[in-house]
């Protein structure tokens, strides 16, 4: 199989893509929990980071985020790029990506499979979609 990894410009964008269509979801949620009276804040903040915190690795499991469809990358795993990463890597991909934030991106342009330092934890790669 002859894959092709995406650019960190590809996986910026995506990453830009996803978190402008999250703010754009939790405006509309808060919108939506505004029309009924006396909605308890600990709903809200349950929401807001539920929200947060489960889109990136179940839409990772299924096939892909926003960002990633747009864009036309997809990630898989690392030993079976033919195979969407299970749940578990998709949150161990997630908590990683969160708390090194952009510097995890920084070891893209050091390996031939452009994978970041989220994606050297949890054994996945990033690959972009034939043209």
């Amino acid at each position: 199989m002859n894959l092709q990894f995406p650019s960190l410009a590809d996986r910026v964008q995506s990453t830009f893509i996803d978190a402008i269509f999250l703010l754009l979801l939790s405006f509309g949620i808060t919108e939506i929990l505004d029309k009924f009276a006396a909605v308890p804040d600990w709903i809200r903040i349950v929401l807001f980071f539920g929200l947060w915190a489960l889109y990136e690795p179940i839409c990772t499991t299924t096939g892909g985020t926003i960002g990633n469809r747009i864009k036309g990358i997809r990630v898989r795993q690392q030993s079976y790029p033919s195979l969407k990463p299970n749940i578990f890597q998709s949150f161990i991909r997630y908590i990683f990506k969160v708390a090194f934030g952009w510097l995890s991106f920084g070891t893209m342009h050091f390996n031939k499979e452009r994978r970041a330092i989220h994606d050297f934890a949890s054994g996945s790669v990033m690959i972009k979609l034939g043209d």
